[in-house]
């Protein structure tokens, strides 16, 4: 959804967290099946591929073929390693219990390493007419659109913030 569309969105809170545990949905149910059903480990890698090309077809066409929105501001995550990880575990515990625990723990915690290469360049911090912001941040402010990121950023900048220091009960 909107945690992982825009690139003003991935250098926040809630990318990190809301979009590995999306994707371990898929991934779990793929590779119960394949093992359950064939034994073969290649069930979260097999899910994540097949996510991913989903995400580039629907990115493409979507965001360039109908809006013209530059493609590098909308790029799918990086998935494909953290499914050879919990695909891995797996393999060599044979486990359902050691793949939940340190297979799920890995996917959540290689999550933000495997995309940082990627997202590096928009967190450069920039100052625009006093205010200091990343690269992503002036992106989000100049590609101006409708949903839920524009909402969320203007509760930010509001004093809804005071509540907790937490918007997502808000939005």
């Amino acid at each position: 959804g909107d945690w992982d569309f825009w690139i003003d969105f991935k250098d926040r809170r809630m990318w990190p967290t809301v979009t590995p545990i999306v994707a371990m949905c898929f991934a779990a149910a793929s590779q119960s099946f394949f093992w359950t059903r064939f034994r073969l480990p290649i069930g979260a890698t097999t899910v994540v591929l097949a996510l991913l090309i989903g995400e580039w077809i629907n990115r493409y066409d979507n965001f360039w073929g109908w809006t013209f929105f530059p493609i590098n501001l909308v790029f799918p995550s990086a998935l494909i390693p953290m499914g050879f990880w919990l695909d891995i575990v797996l393999m060599i515990s044979g486990s359902w219990l050691v793949t939940a625990l340190l297979g799920g723990l890995g996917w959540g915690l290689l999550f933000y390493p495997i995309n940082w290469p990627v997202l590096a360049q928009y967190h450069q911090a920039t100052e625009i007419d006093g205010v200091l912001l990343t690269l992503a941040d002036l992106i989000g402010f100049n590609y101006v659109r409708t949903g839920t990121p524009e909402y969320i950023r203007m509760v930010e900048r509001g004093t809804l913030r005071t509540f907790g220091k937490d918007v997502v009960p808000v939005a």
